[in-house]
């Protein structure tokens, strides 16, 4: 199993004392009052109730170590003193949580923000060609004496997901223990779209709203598609909406897969004429692909012919690929929310790395149960940590899963024949961190301090590189094919069922 080592250094903080008295001899004077410096305090909680024990990290990005720790109260209070501030040299600081158990995400008013770190370039020892480490973080510059107060965190353990997964759609069933027999997921409103008459569209399952003309902008690159976007305005596109330039965004890729139908195809939307001009050809997304290949710059794009993606070094370039543009701009909370991709590198303004939108992923996101399974604190969904233990084919492997049992591989959880099934296509997809190059190779790294203790064990054992993974999902233009989750770039690609494949279990 692959693996790196990576170094934390913990620093307490010292006080100084003076070893002498001076007698009360007036004639020595007055220190004087020590700098200011900066503090910070907040609360943990667990479904809105204190966690005590839960150890909390000041990391200085000036220095790349951990200058203090501490642990929070009975009530699930923390709070780090002396902290320098900004007072000569801007000093700027990072904060998580971490308890065994859990996953977390902040929260923090004015003077500081949220954001994913990459700590691949600040440990010491850790090779920057490796998986990166991603941790969600309150990122704070203080200014002199700077307080920093409600920079508080929740712990996520899977009972309390911050997302629930919207089902595919599909109500056709192909086999037993399919995504159409058991269509999982929070279902679509009986009237999914409304139109708003002013040239938008709303999505009441995501509460996005959407450009009602799909093929308002010309085919572009990837530098223009945002530009045109964000240069839209009422009164372009037949819109009549009131929004300004800047209103508007080119959708990421997990807001443009959430248009996806999959029992439809030409275009692969739900059924209805709520757009217009829909081209069935290659879209845009917001997302960059992180890494490029060979040298060039990438960016995600989905077919809506179908709805696969489209991550193949020729149609995705941005500086030259010509691809459709749409636009969406936010809305009233749907019955679902969306996840936020993870990718956090901006390229250019507007883009996904820029705005970050959507339910922030937690640090830790994935819980290993210590029974061959890892629950995902985003979602509450519960996983077989062996990745590769079922390879067959689609029905094959669907047959497999329904009979999987405690003491098959790997788990030792007590679950019966039946407990198990084939993830349908967004709960797999559900799992992907758009920060990683190879999601493989990141599910199944084993990083290491140092002194060669386990910082963190492989999430998922043998996870296969380079290979497609099983949904339950059927492809709705050729059902004798199934989509599949390729586990290098996690994109969504039509495979025969007939071919062999891997597949992971989900409950």
């Amino acid at each position: 199993m692959k693996a790196t080592k990576w170094l934390l250094v913990f620093i307490g903080a010292g006080l100084l004392m003076g070893c002498g008295s001076n007698g009360g001899d007036p004639g020595l004077t007055d220190p004087g009052s020590p700098p200011p410096t900066a503090s910070i305090s907040g609360t943990v909680t667990y479904k809105g109730i204190p966690m005590a024990g839960a150890k909390v990290y000041a990391w200085s990005t000036n220095t790349n170590v951990v200058v203090q720790t501490t642990a929070t109260d009975v009530n699930g209070n923390y709070a780090i003193k002396g902290l320098g501030d900004s007072a000569n040299v801007p000093q700027e600081y990072q904060f998580w949580v971490m308890k065994p158990g859990y996953g977390f995400f902040p929260s923090v008013g004015g003077g500081a923000t949220i954001v994913r770190a990459g700590m691949n370039g600040q440990f010491a020892g850790l090779n920057t060609q490796n998986p990166p480490i991603v941790f969600t973080v309150i990122d704070w510059i203080p200014p002199l004496g700077g307080t920093l107060d409600a920079a508080n965190f929740k712990a996520f353990d899977g009972s309390n997901p911050r997302v629930n997964i919207a089902a595919t759609g599909q109500s056709a069933s192909y086999a037993s223990g399919d995504d159409g027999a058991l269509r999982k997921g929070t279902a679509w409103p009986a009237s999914r779209f409304s139109d708003n008459q002013d040239g938008t569209v709303t999505d009441q399952l995501t509460g996005l709203v959407w450009l009602k003309n799909a093929g308002c902008f010309n085919p572009t690159n990837w530098d223009g598609a945002l530009t045109d976007v964000n240069n839209l305005s009422s009164g372009q596109c037949g819109l009549a909406d009131g929004s300004n330039a800047g209103t508007w965004r080119l959708p990421n890729l997990g807001e443009l897969e959430s248009l996806i139908d999959v029992t439809s195809a030409n275009p692969a939307l739900p059924p209805g004429n709520y757009f217009e001009n829909v081209s069935t050809g290659v879209y845009w997304t917001s997302t960059a692909y992180w890494g490029g290949s060979s040298g060039s710059f990438e960016a995600w794009a989905i077919r809506l012919g179908d709805g696969g993606y489209v991550n193949d070094g020729v149609a995705n370039l941005m500086a030259t690929s010509q691809n459709a543009v749409w636009a969406v701009k936010g809305g009233r909370p749907g019955a679902t929310a969306l996840q936020a991709t993870g990718f956090t590198v901006p390229y250019q303004e507007g883009d996904d790395g820029t705005l970050q939108v959507g339910v922030g992923l937690t640090y830790p996101r994935w819980l290993d149960n210590g029974n061959g399974t890892m629950t995902d604190t985003m979602t509450g969904l519960i996983w077989l940590k062996q990745a590769d233990c079922i390879a067959q084919t689609w029905a094959g492997a669907l047959a497999a899963i329904s009979q999987l049992t405690s003491g098959q591989c790997g788990l030792t959880d007590g679950s019966t024949a039946g407990s198990w099934r084939m993830p349908n296509r967004n709960e797999m997809q559900s799992m992907s961190d758009r920060m990683q190059t190879n999601e493989a190779d990141y599910f199944d790294y084993t990083i290491l301090n140092l002194n060669n203790t386990v910082y963190q064990p492989a999430i998922f054992s043998k996870f296969m590189p380079y290979h497609y993974y099983w949904t339950s999902t059927t492809y709705a233009a050729n059902t004798s094919e199934a989509w599949t989750v390729f586990s290098c770039d996690f994109g969504v690609y039509d495979q025969p069922k007939a071919n062999t494949g891997y597949t992971l279990a989900v409950r």
